[in-house]
């Protein structure tokens, strides 16, 4: 086939994708096919559908593939760094849109939307990051930030950072966030340490944290308050601030 040719049925291929997500949406399409249009982003004259599927069958999944690290999508055949650069920047766009999306929001009728935000933004990390979700008296959500990165304990976040944080925006109360690589949602003993340390901080300040979660590889999230150890840690900093006053 003349390379003219081979130019003009890759491009009738790629309109019709165009065309079915116009006409029915991104829930007709595979995610084979989504990986595939977004890779003709970056390379929009190039066949882009081997890459994809051999991208999906490289990471398993299309959130896999989203959070994949540019060296690691190297690898795969046909994928150069225009491709990559499609494929990280819709991450990058999608993390940004789920962020403001909660901003505004009510924290208890809107808690899916924060969680599926802190999953997309953090689910993919070879890192630890600490994320807070600021919220205002009634517990409407101000904004969030990361506030620190690395191994996340008590040795390493400190706590007058997150207050002042927190007062800049004018913050009654906080959710912490935090991930783990390896994909465990259980707890460490530091998690907790550092759960009770903050806490116990900001009640100084006034400012009450209502909840820390932590992000696995997976889309579940783990809750202090729901494992009831929220609850606990309330009760024994309570009972050391009355022997404090």
């Amino acid at each position: 086939m003349h390379k003219s040719d081979w130019q003009e049925k890759g491009e009738g291929h790629r309109q019709r994708l165009r065309d079915k997500f116009l006409g029915q949406g991104i829930d007709a399409f595979t995610d084979s096919e989504i990986i595939e249009l977004l890779l003709t982003f970056g390379t929009p004259r190039s066949d882009c559908k081997e890459a994809a599927r051999a991208a999906l069958a490289q990471f398993k999944t299309l959130p896999a593939v989203l959070d994949a690290a540019p060296d690691e999508l190297q690898r795969i055949k046909g994928m150069g760094p225009k491709n990559i650069f499609a494929l990280r920047f819709i991450q990058g766009v999608a993390r940004r849109y789920l962020r403001q999306r909660i901003v505004g929001k009510h924290y208890v009728r809107s808690s899916r939307e924060v969680a599926d935000y802190l999953i997309h933004s953090m689910r993919g990390l070879q890192h630890e990051v600490l994320t807070v979700i600021f919220l205002d008296a009634a517990h409407g959500i101000i904004d969030s930030a990361v506030v620190a990165e690395g191994t996340v304990s008590s040795n390493t976040v400190y706590p007058r950072e997150l207050v002042k944080a927190a007062l800049t925006r004018n913050a009654s109360a906080l959710i912490l966030a935090h991930n783990h690589p390896s994909g465990n949602l259980s707890p460490s003993r530091q998690d907790e340490e550092l759960t009770r340390s903050l806490h116990l901080v900001c009640s100084f300040m006034h400012i009450r944290l209502l909840d820390h979660l932590i992000i696995g590889s997976g889309d579940q999230v783990y809750s202090f308050v729901d494992q009831g150890i929220m609850g606990r840690i309330r009760e024994d900093c309570r009972r050391l601030l009355d022997r404090v006053g």
